[in-house]
């Protein structure tokens, strides 16, 4: 029988953060039983709260800007690569200016916080960090996307941005009884639909099948959440809950102190030559970043857990574009913020969007429908695009009341007939601005209307983000439609530079689920799926791996 042996599942390594102050209110030592203890007020935690979701919404990590440029930077880079990876940086200098935030879909508050033993608190903690998030979200230009549930069935936003999800543990952080540490995050929607488990066995456990498994999985992954992502993978795990909460972790490189090798206590561990292989593999898959190329991810984290002997989950997730989290700290000196980088503009090259780019055809929105699809056969999927002129907005719910007024017998709206219809939900217009930030959502969750709406007139050009599936391109092929893609991730640079008017056509009550009509100029896009039936996607010429059928 083995001695006893305990080990955290997942021994965290020293704290070597940057961190910024935020205030030194608020905290305080206090003796009592003796013992001294770290005194929090309710207000600390409702100030650092506010401040992270700002930071967060505003602000990106300097390891993550300076990956952007690596990819401007590689001449193994695709046109598309180094165009997508430009944009993305404007966009953060754009957004690092406090007024718009990185992305439209400002996401679902997620904190994450290991308190102390010797912290005290008035013990409703997770209020006051709800309060906090109360306050960022209903002050700054951040939107609301949190739905009730009323009854199994109808649901309504509850106008600001909560519930947040918060998980707050009894642990000394580091070792440091006096401490409370805090994870802070912002996981939008497209991002969240990227986790995945899989309920796997033992067979999965040996390089060649693991290499075979992996390549599947992450091709099915595809853009809808904005690439380059930080890709996680975990394997194993003491339950599946667990699993994908280790992989959430460790997209957000929250986990990366850990040991890299095992031990028969069971501890997790990165398995850091893995993490290579998976990396290699990512850029063998001619995805790049969004539209074709190398940089499908910035980088890749694999980290293996003790596992049931019957059980072998493996747990995928993504952090995407908008890669927002942030580090915090309370000790007997004050509140602590991670420093997050407030000048990306140093991270742009000299170099302009002609340098980085194939040529750009340019696509006069104020035309009838039938001479833009002329325009558009003319040119194969891959095509750069510059949109000018009328777009209609509508998603999710818009789509579903149209579908229900077609199953009433009524007409489809002129408005989607007569214009390119772009999938999208703006977050709040700040003063002095035409628009919120604004980029588009994941076109996938509008795919079974389209055949429909084509056939009566509508839909003939999308334009969101991500891959579609067979039934769309069946669609386009029968119906002579197109779908664009958007670049997912530039919220705030479209809404600066490209939008210049945005009204409400149908649906207000809806809030940023309505129907807009919005002019736009110089609006990047690519052709992924044509009339024809070929989507970028799907296409037998790019690059193939052969893991699978290696000897």
């Amino acid at each position: 029988m083995p001695e006893f042996d305990y080990t955290d599942l997942l021994p965290m390594g020293p704290d070597e953060t940057e961190y910024r102050l935020i205030t030194a209110e608020g905290v305080r030592r206090v003796e009592a039983a003796g013992r001294v203890f770290l005194e929090v007020d309710p207000e600390a935690l409702r100030l650092l709260t506010k401040t992270a979701i700002h930071d967060i919404s505003h602000y990106l990590r300097s390891s993550h800007l300076a990956q952007l440029r690596k990819i401007v930077d590689d001449p193994e880079s695709s046109g598309n690569d180094r165009f997508v990876a430009l944009d993305l940086l404007k966009n953060a200098s754009i957004s690092a200016g406090g007024v718009l935030p990185m992305c439209q879909d400002t996401g679902t508050a997620i904190v994450m916080g290991k308190r102390g033993r010797h912290v005290l608190t008035d013990g409703a903690d997770a209020e006051h960090i709800s309060r906090g998030v109360y306050d960022a979200y209903t002050e700054l230009n951040l939107r609301y996307s949190q739905m009730a549930p009323l009854t199994m069935w109808e649901e309504k936003n509850t106008g600001s941005n909560l519930p947040a999800q918060i998980e707050l543990y009894a642990e000394d952080p580091h070792g440091h009884p006096d401490e409370y540490k805090l994870l802070f995050m912002a996981k939008g929607g497209g991002s969240a639909n990227k986790s995945f488990l899989y309920q796997e066995t033992k067979a999965v456990l040996n390089e060649k099948r693991m290499l075979q498994f992996l390549e599947e999985k992450i091709r099915s992954l595809g853009t809808a959440a904005c690439p380059p992502y930080h890709l996680a993978v975990v394997v194993g795990g003491t339950s599946a809950e667990f699993a994908l909460k280790t992989a959430k972790y460790a997209s957000a490189r929250y986990l990366d102190s850990i040991p890299t090798e095992g031990s028969p206590s069971g501890h997790g561990f990165r398995d850091t030559e893995l993490e290579k292989q998976v990396f290699e593999l990512t850029q063998g898959l001619g995805i790049g970043a969004q539209f074709g190329g190398k940089y499908f991810c910035h980088d890749v984290r694999v980290i293996r857990l003790p596992r049931h002997g019957a059980s072998c989950p493996v747990a995928i997730a993504v952090s995407c574009s908008a890669d927002r989290q942030a580090l915090a700290k309370i000790t007997p000196e004050g509140v602590y913020l991670e420093r997050l980088e407030t000048d990306p503009a140093r991270f742009l090259p000299e170099t302009t969007d002609e340098h980085l780019s194939d040529d750009v055809v340019a696509v006069d929105l104020n035309r009838p429908m039938s001479e833009i699809l002329a325009e558009l056969t003319r040119y194969p999927v891959r095509t750069r695009l510059s949109l000018t002129g009328p777009l209609v907005v509508a998603r999710d719910i818009a789509h579903a009341k149209i579908a229900e007024r077609l199953d009433a017998g009524e007409e489809m709206p002129g408005y989607l007939k007569d214009h390119a219809v772009y999938y999208a939900g703006p977050a709040k217009t700040p003063e002095g601005y035409a628009s919120g930030s604004f980029g588009p959502t994941t076109a996938g969750r509008m795919d079974s209307y389209v055949e429909r709406f084509q056939a009566e007139g509508g839909s003939l050009v999308m334009l969101a983000k991500g891959n579609r599936s067979k039934q769309v391109t069946d669609a386009c092929r029968e119906h002579g439609g197109f779908y664009l893609g958007s670049i997912g991730g530039p919220a705030a640079r479209l809404a600066q530079d490209c939008i210049k008017k945005v009204d409400v056509l149908e649906y207000a009550e809806l809030g940023m689920e309505a129907v807009w009509k919005i002019e736009v100029e110089d609006f990047p896009a690519f052709i992924v799926v044509d009339d024809k039936g070929d989507d970028f996607f799907q296409d037998p010429s790019g690059p193939v791996l052969t893991i699978g059928r290696r000897i």
